[in-house]
């Protein structure tokens, strides 16, 4: 960023302390010029204040601010600062005491970079101490023994003059064995905002707060109607319970005006606890969740902090803008994604929090952009890029930081957010001593904006850090709450600030692609991560077709595909390339629920026959619109339907099996190889083919011919035997009657062989040759034939030897 070297109007120090002053400034003018010279901007943010240095002079003793209070003071308070003094060097220090030195008024934005890095004390640089009376004193410190120390100075008695930030040193000075003369042993230097009068022009500012998460659902569901979700973990349990830090991000929020900047797919996963939900375990296990009463509560909260606030909405999961603009827009279908993720963010936002989202602004990572970024993420709608000013540099040589708001072309605005501000909490707040520093750096910068042109009223942007820790969000919170009570500085929402009226002369050209951060370029999802989504919406799209209720499978499916790109996977690739297998994991274990059954081996005897097919489904809803192919390998030899193939129509219900038939012709007998196959009505497979043999035994028409003869021949003969025991059942019947009975009397003893007895011997033999050919042939030879029930008793004697007369019926 450019800044302005002096500011014009302001006043010298007063006469009162022109004697006091000028020489100290005289003596360390070199040493100030060369701190003013050293450069400022990203480099100087890389180098931790906590950096080791040589416990030897200057540096022997650490010096830790912990608490200022307050932190801009006014004319009638009492300063108030507290700490520890830590002796890292070998001998002990004596005589110690801890003072205040006020220096002089900063002049620019770099100028407070500059001291921030600075180390060691520097005379006039570091101004003098502020009365003895106001120190704390220490008989010795030994080495390795942290002492804490408290000071309180009336703010009138630290000689602050006109409007501006200073900087404030604490220092410790003492003695050594090997230095019995007082010198300062360490230094810890911090800056003062002083501006007791207020601002002439207020700075609009606008600070977003981001609810932002990892990803913490699975595409998988338990197989039941209710369609339970399964986490990855119960990490966002943790997050969101009381101390947690999204649970920290709205306990302080809900306190502040801010803009709300929330990824819906927090809010959609926080919403699926509230019910009943799973956690997966170690291997195929899940667990029950028991978090649903922290998520409703939770929800609860952030609704009530919501309520008339602003809310941004980004694309649903937070997609990666810039590997999508790098490595995916060139993989057919990644950029509809994004469209997919943004309309449906509005929605998720209005349903579970009951406010309408704005979702007209695109967030890149760290407010990088380039050409390619600024055209993908306005691809889906949104007219407005949340930059930062370390990308969209300053090249007109400003004097000032100007307004957020800048034309970038195609219609698009470009939201600059000031780098400084922005980039102030990102390191450890975990300690009171960085956050307190921290704290003091983002005023005085905030301030120093407001000095720079103080008629000039601006609109300032704050994009913190995506995902900021508790520590990180206590200490934003806590600087936000003195800023927005401070006399130069004003709340703005992000929609007033991107409608500010533009700088004329802030530069509005997007930087080239080669100038997109390497270590941002390196931490980007690849190009095959992109195909690997792709190939999974492809299986999607030819599984959801069949279904009979989509819906329950195209949404979480579409939302982890929304997930799969998530920005939150930098720095975390191996996680990222887990969490896509295990989406398309699940996807084939669905898909394998509908499939076909394996068939052995099947014989085939006849010219004709059907084959069964068996499709199963083991979904808990019903599939439709599949057709089920049945094709020969050898046609010659096996023919299916009228062809090669056949196709049927298929519908499953959900948990069942159907079977088909298809109707077969054999042309030749042996193995014919048949594939069973379902497609959709599109066209395109659909599960694994089911191949198997089918052997041919069919009978030939010769051998058709020669049985058809062997039956005639049977029938004929069986005609011919019919015929012969008709016709001597006749003749045996004739002769009866002609001879008639050898002993009348014997006849009518045994019922009267009279008419009606003749002819009931008649109708017995009819009946008789009725029976089967075996009896008709046995009754027409010259064995014995057995007794008819109608026969008479006899009585006759034994019959004789000797040849039968002619007409004499033989009983044998």
């Amino acid at each position: 960023m450019a800044e302005a070297a002096d500011f014009q109007g302001m006043s010298s120090s007063p006469a009162r302390r022109w004697l006091r002053r000028t020489g100290t400034l005289l003596a360390g003018a070199p040493l100030l010029a060369g701190l003013l010279q050293l450069p400022a901007g990203p480099a100087a943010h890389a180098t931790p204040r906590s950096a080791p240095a040589k416990a030897s002079g200057s540096r022997t003793v650490a010096v830790s601010l912990d608490s200022l209070s307050p932190s801009v003071p006014g004319d009638s308070d009492t300063l108030t600062v507290s700490g520890t003094v830590t002796n890292n060097g070998k001998q002990t220090v004596t005589g110690a005491h801890v003072g205040l030195r006020v220096g002089p008024s900063l002049t620019s934005r770099a100028s407070i970079d500059s001291a921030a890095q600075g180390t060691g004390y520097l005379p006039g640089v570091d101004g003098d101490e502020v009365g003895d009376k106001y120190a704390e004193e220490f008989d010795k410190l030994t080495p390795g023994v942290a002492q804490t120390f408290s000071i309180s100075v009336p703010v009138k008695e630290l000689g602050l003059d006109s409007d501006g930030v200073y900087q404030l040193g604490v220092s410790l000075s003492g003695h050594t064995s090997t230095q019995p003369y007082e010198q300062v042993l360490g230094i810890q230097r911090t800056f003062l905002p002083w501006q007791p009068d207020g601002a002439t022009s207020k700075t609009k500012t606008t600070y977003l707060w981001p609810l932002i998460s990892t990803v913490h659902m699975t595409a998988e569901t338990l197989p039941n109607q209710q369609q339970t979700p399964v986490f990855q973990n119960d990490d966002l349990a943790r997050e969101i319970s009381p101390g947690g830090r999204l649970s920290q991000l709205l306990s302080l929020g809900k306190n502040l005006d801010v803009t709300w900047v929330i990824d819906p797919d927090l809010l959609a996963s926080v919403d699926a606890m509230t019910g009943s939900y799973s956690i997966k375990g170690d291997g195929n296990t899940v667990t029950a969740g028991k978090n649903q009463a922290v998520a409703k509560q939770w929800l609860a909260d952030l609704e009530k902090a919501v309520e008339n606030k602003e809310v941004v909405a980004l694309p649903f999961a937070d997609p990666d803008l810039a590997s999508l603009a790098h490595n995916g827009k060139n993989v057919t279908g990644s950029l509809s994604h994004l469209k997919d993720a943004t309309d449906v963010a509005a929605s998720t936002v209005e349903t579970v929090l009951h406010v309408k989202p704005d979702t007209d602004f695109a967030w890149p990572v760290n407010g990088a952009i380039d050409p390619s970024i600024v055209k993908v993420a306005t691809s889906a709608g949104a007219d407005k890029v949340i930059a930062r000013s370390d990308s969209l540099k300053e090249t007109g040589g400003l004097s000032y930081t100007p307004t957020a708001a800048r034309p970038i072309g195609g219609g698009t605005t470009a939201v600059v957010a000031d780098d400084g501000l922005s980039t102030a909490f990102q390191g450890d707040m975990t300690s009171a001593g960085s956050s307190t520093l921290a704290v003091q750096e983002f005023l005085a910068q905030s301030l120093m904006i407001n000095l720079q042109e103080p008629q000039k009223q601006r609109s300032i942007v704050v994009a913190p850090q995506r995902m900021p820790s508790a520590s990180q969000a206590q200490s934003m919170a806590q600087a936000l709450t003195v800023l927005q009570g401070s006399t130069w500085s004003q709340s703005a929402a992000l929609s007033a600030a991107a409608k500010a009226q533009p700088d004329p002369n802030a530069t509005t050209k997007v930087p080239s692609g080669y100038r997109y951060p390497s270590s941002l370029r390196k931490q980007q999802l690849p190009r095959s991560a992109f195909q690997q989504i792709e190939d999974t919406q492809d299986k999607l799209d030819n599984f959801k077709v069949i279904l009979t209720g989509p819906a329950r499978v195209a949404t979480p499916f579409g939302r982890a595909i929304d997930r799969a790109m998530s920005t939150s996977w930098r720095g975390r690739s191996t996680e990222a390339s887990i969490f896509r297998q295990g989406v398309e994991s699940y996807l084939a274990e669905l898909t394998g629920q509908v499939r076909l059954i394996e068939k052995s081996e099947t014989k085939l005897s006849g010219r004709s026959a059907t084959i069964p097919v068996t499709v199963q489904n083991n979904l808990m809803q019903g599939v439709q619109h599949l057709v089920l192919r049945l094709t020969s390998q050898q046609p010659t030899r096996l023919k299916i339907g009228n062809g090669p193939y056949d196709e049927q129509p298929i519908t499953v219900s959900g948990g069942h099996s159907q079977s088909v038939k298809f109707t077969t012709t054999a042309n030749a007998n042996g193995r014919a190889t048949v594939v069973a196959q379902l497609f959709t009505e599109d066209g395109q497979p659909y599960g694994t083919a089911v191949t198997f043999d089918v052997n041919v035994t069919e009978i030939t028409p010769t051998v058709m011919l020669v049985i058809a003869g062997g039956v005639l021949l049977l029938v004929l003969a069986g005609f011919r035997m019919y015929t012969q025991r008709k016709r001597r059942a006749a003749q045996q019947a004739e002769e009866e009657e002609q001879s008639g009975p050898e002993d009348p009397d014997a006849a009518s003893e045994d019922g009267g062989l009279n008419e009606a007895s003749d002819s009931a011997v008649d109708t017995e033999d009819t009946e008789n040759s009725a029976k089967a050919p075996e009896q008709e042939s046995d009754a027409g030879s010259g064995e014995d034939a057995p007794e008819q029930p109608s026969d008479p008793t006899p009585d006759t004697e034994p019959e004789s030897a000797d040849p039968s007369g002619t007409g004499e019926r033989v009983d044998r």
